[in-house]
């Protein structure tokens, strides 16, 4: 009965339109680095750089090149994508820094969006680590701590091994920073790689300062930056002290500071019997999803590497939960601003989900380039990749509406928490890859694949006479 209407033709053609949309929007996204690529880079080979963060959301295994260039030119012809791709990542024309300038422009502009919205800016800085266990020729490969094999040898329920030395494998070392606010979407800042082989060679601290260096000299005190128990010690106290930023440190409960008397004792001896302030508020578990009884205590202390006053924030989460021993510069003197600091602390939880979005379902881990240059771009365009999907959860009417159009058409899931989700990021990224393998979109100045028409060697030549060979349909 339907069939007389060509119904089926209009929701193919509404599809398409909805691919090609999509499309629009990443090129949108994509413009303050496209106009940089713009003043080095041959506009075919930008919009080769352009399909292939395309590509990257398209594809879910292995991240090989003959894989995202059949995205390019096709299924038959991916060995042309692939040598395009080649051509782009090795040329001599960009570097990756680029891409890395252009991201902290970018972020100045979420800051300034998070200040409008009555937020304080919050700087999340984490580490973690690109494992490639069977490789060995790859540039600047160097040996880090298998996170892996400790997240798969730890005790169970049911399950018990016995605790044994860090196993070391093969693979790069990995620092990121987020911008978030209290509430809202993320933001990528920066992110680096790096190794201590040669001829990257540099150790984390060094790695870590120079990022901070670029970070604090462009927002100053404007952000409060987070960091985790591993950022905790006396020289990136000094560090932190010499840029006078804004900081919240988890302090290793071992670990010594200086109390009111000038004493030098662990920090759960300094807040041991002291009663907690206020009532207890309902904090979110995201490891036991589930809300938490939780409560805070706030106590001056000092450290001999930080010139300043500095607080000892106490979050204490109930019992069988070990609590978080926050070290702040800003003053805590109410129970107010002792909770901002938890909450701020608690939105450090973004960057874990951005590691693990971007380990398992972009598969950083995968990435098949031998160079050094050419490989560290091609982790520059998986970051913007994660970037854009980030930036379709911002909550914009018309945008949402549309997210919700793909998802429902796109990206169907029986389980009711899936549509519960406030960041659907995993579902996003499945939806855009059937729509755009079903409905291929154009990209600006990234042109189809032509075959060859004629012989470019010089007539007469062998390569003349090969090239003649194979266009006469002979494989041989």
């Amino acid at each position: 009965m339907f069939s007389q209407y060509g119904t089926q033709e209009l929701e193919a053609q509404s599809a398409a339109e909805e691919s090609q949309r999509w499309a629009e929007q990443l090129e949108a996204y994509l413009r303050p680095y496209r106009e940089r690529w713009d003043a080095f880079l041959d506009s075919r080979v930008v919009g080769n750089l352009t399909a292939a963060v395309a590509g990257i959301l398209q594809t879910r295994s292995a991240l090989t090149l003959s894989e995202v260039g059949s995205t390019l030119c096709g299924p038959d012809h991916a060995e042309a994508g692939s040598q395009r791709l080649q051509r782009a990542m090795h040329h001599q024309g960009w570097k990756a820094s680029l891409i890395e300038q252009v991201m902290l422009e970018q972020a100045e502009a979420h800051r300034q969006q998070i200040e409008q919205a009555g937020d304080t800016p919050l700087c999340v800085w984490d580490g973690s680590v690109l494992e490639k266990p069977e490789s060995r020729l790859l540039e600047g490969l160097g040996t880090v701590r298998s996170s892996r094999v400790r997240r798969l040898a730890r005790s169970r329920a049911g399950l018990f091994n016995r605790p044994g030395v860090p196993v070391s494998v093969r693979g790069f070392e990995w620092e990121s920073v987020l911008l978030v606010g209290l509430r809202g979407v993320p933001h990528l800042a920066a992110t680096r790689w790096w190794s201590r082989e040669k001829p990257q060679v540099g150790q984390q601290r060094q790695v870590q300062a120079s990022l901070l260096r670029q970070v604090a000299g462009r927002w100053g005190r404007r952000v409060r930056h987070i960091f985790d128990r591993g950022y905790g010690t006396a020289p990136w106290l000094a560090e932190l002290s010499m840029w006078r930023v804004r900081f919240v440190v988890r302090w290793k409960k071992g670990n010594k500071l200086l109390d009111r008397d000038g004493q030098s004792r662990k920090a759960w001896h300094i807040t041991r019997g002291k009663r907690s302030w206020g009532e207890a508020r309902l904090l979110w578990d995201r490891a036991h999803r589930g809300y938490r009884q939780t409560q805070v205590v706030a106590v001056p202390v000092r450290h001999p590497e930080y010139q300043g006053d500095l607080w000892l924030v106490v979050v204490r989460q109930g019992k069988g939960r070990e609590p978080w021993y926050l070290l702040t510069n800003e003053p805590v003197d109410s129970h107010e601003q002792a909770w901002e600091i938890a909450l701020s602390y608690a939105r450090r939880w973004q960057i874990e989900e951005s590691f693990r979005f971007e380990k398992s379902e972009l598969d950083i881990e995968s990435v098949r380039l031998q160079a050094w240059e050419p490989r560290y771009k091609w982790l520059m365009l998986l970051t913007l990749a994660h970037g854009f999907l980030l930036s379709l959860l911002a909550p914009c009417r018309p945008l949402l509406l549309a997210r919700a159009r793909l998802l429902r058409h796109w990206g169907q899931r029986a389980d009711w928490r899936q549509w519960k989700a406030k960041t659907p990021l995993y579902r996003l990224r499945w939806a855009l890859s059937r729509l755009w393998l079903t409905h291929p979109p154009t990209f600006s100045h990234c042109q189809p694949y032509r075959p060859l028409t004629h012989v470019t060697w010089p007539p007469g030549s062998f390569r003349w006479w090969t090239t003649l060979w194979h266009l006469s349909g002979y494989v041989f």
